[in-house]
């Protein structure tokens, strides 16, 4: 048996409450975005870092939303780069007084860490820290280079997080394979993430008086027609190479498991979101303008170009309508057959018995930024049941887990 190995696993469970103490002052540290402000939850993150007696360095092109970049060389020799990612901002909450416990208090009862972000992702981004922590005390064993980004701007998708340190400092970030600990569920290892575009459509009309209908169209009932015509494009069904189908469709259960019922029927699918219906301005008014953002989300094999025609076509039948276009993150994804998911497989299968299966995330991770770079990104963290929910949480052992799956899955990695 690898000593330092054993070492490792046996000092995260000397060290569980210190680690749970650490999640929970960090969740109980606000970093909602928006607005955005991290450097409060930054400044936890460093000093812990700092506390180890680790060098790290602070890059914030935005003065707001610092990032952390850490980074060391293995003893061992040559190897690969393997960098860990993590973000720092969660979503805002909107209404504390339906919670049963603080949003940002952190709590620790009932076997639990409570609060908002915890499961996105203060859980996965502490571990990962913890990991970095951890394999700097064995770097003699390990060859290659391990990176730590913790960043900013996640939640909305922004520029001043890892899409900034990914442009501007790609030779010390992007590496050979990303680890991220955004939550994916114990049966799941994502290698890929399904595209998204979102568009606002306009429909204008005169307006009146609403006593005076007979003068003009209602802009809101153009509106209604619209986005039940919209409904159309969730019949374009995706061609997923080979490969990624039979992937896919070994993984079905586990996508149900990890996304809930009914997933894996769907991941081949175009979906729409009618995400905000904006219309009106007093009650007895007629709509003179309705705005709809609209949410498409992509298969993997299929980019916007595919969907747009058909979207075209549709809106064209109302010329009152207009469109403007908004942010595009195309589909992504790596080759699941990679070394890094058979030692996270092996791993999560002996701490847990579950042997979690590559799969396809609904959502969006900072993992696709390395997957267009051409760098292979893999996902694996705790629970997604209640991600930015009221009395969002994360149980103890599955944060405990989280942080001894990606301490060994890394040494494993850079000593084999």
């Amino acid at each position: 048996m690898d000593a330092a190995r054993q070492e490792l696993s046996e000092t995260i469970d000397r060290q569980a409450d210190d680690l749970v103490a650490f999640l929970s002052r960090f969740v109980a540290t606000p970093s909602p975005n928006p607005p955005g402000d991290t450097r409060a939850a930054c400044a936890v993150l460093s000093g812990a870092l700092e506390a180890a007696g680790l060098e790290y360095e602070v890059i914030a092109p935005h003065p707001e939303m610092p990032n952390i970049v850490a980074s060391f060389e293995g003893g061992a020799g040559a190897g690969p780069h393997l960098v860990l990612n993590g973000h720092i901002d969660v979503f805002p909450v909107e209404d504390p007084s339906v919670w049963s416990r603080a949003p940002w208090s952190g709590e620790v009862a009932d076997g639990r860490i409570w609060g908002r972000g915890v499961i996105d992702m203060k859980c996965g981004t502490a571990a990962l820290l913890h990991a970095y922590r951890l394999l700097h005390g064995v770097r003699h064993r390990l060859k290659g280079r391990l990176t730590l980004t913790c960043v900013s701007d996640e939640e909305t998708v922004g520029p001043w997080g890892a899409r900034w340190l990914v442009e501007n400092m790609p030779e010390r970030v992007l590496g050979d394979v990303l680890l991220s600990a955004e939550a994916t569920g114990r049966h799941a290892i994502y290698f890929a993430e399904r595209g998204v575009f979102w568009l606002t459509i306009t429909v204008r009309t005169p307006g009146a008086h609403g006593a005076y209908g007979h003068v003009t169209p209602s802009a809101s009932r153009i509106a209604a027609r619209l986005i039940g015509d919209l409904a159309e494009i969730e019949t374009i069904a995706g061609a997923p190479s080979d490969n990624i189908a039979a992937v896919l469709a070994r993984a079905a259960t586990s996508i149900d498991a990890s996304h809930g019922e009914g997933a894996s029927a769907m991941l081949d699918k175009v979906t729409l979101n009618v995400a905000m219906v904006n219309a009106g301005v007093k009650n007895n008014m007629i709509p003179a303008r309705v705005e709809l953002v609209l949410d498409v989300r992509l298969p993997i094999g299929m980019s916007k170009a595919d969907v747009m025609p058909a979207i075209a076509a549709i809106v064209a039948r109302y010329p009152q309508s207009s469109i403007e276009h908004g942010e595009v993150l195309e589909p992504n994804w790596c080759d699941p057959v990679h070394p890094l998911v058979d030692i996270l497989q092996a791993n999560a299968r002996a701490l847990t018995g579950v042997r979690p299966d590559p799969i396809v995330c609904l959502g969006m991770t900072d993992a696709r930024l390395w997957r267009y770079a051409g760098v292979p990104a893999f996902v694996y963290g705790s629970t997604t049941e209640g991600t930015a929910g009221i009395d969002e949480h994360v149980e103890i052992a599955d944060y405990l887990h989280v942080v001894k799956a990606h301490t060994l899955s890394a040494y494993d990695y850079l000593t084999a």
